[in-house]
């Protein structure tokens, strides 16, 4: 599992099980340190025709800049 931090929030890419496994614990863990509340939003890339990494899309939009 890959991420990056950014000045909206952070970028997770993996395999879904795992990604969705990281998740859950990171509200765990807020909840273990007395948070009694945790709002999350998060958004979703998926693609079944090729392989993109995240630094793929990068280098795509760099390239049209």
């Amino acid at each position: 599992m890959e991420t990056t931090l950014h000045a909206y929030g952070t970028n997770i890419q993996g395999e879904w099980d795992d990604v969705m496994a990281a998740v859950k614990r990171c509200h765990e863990l807020v909840h273990e340190m007395g948070a009694p509340r945790i709002s999350t939003t998060m958004k979703f890339g998926t693609r079944t025709d090729r392989p993109q990494s995240m630094q793929d899309r990068i280098d795509s939009v760099n390239a049209k800049l």
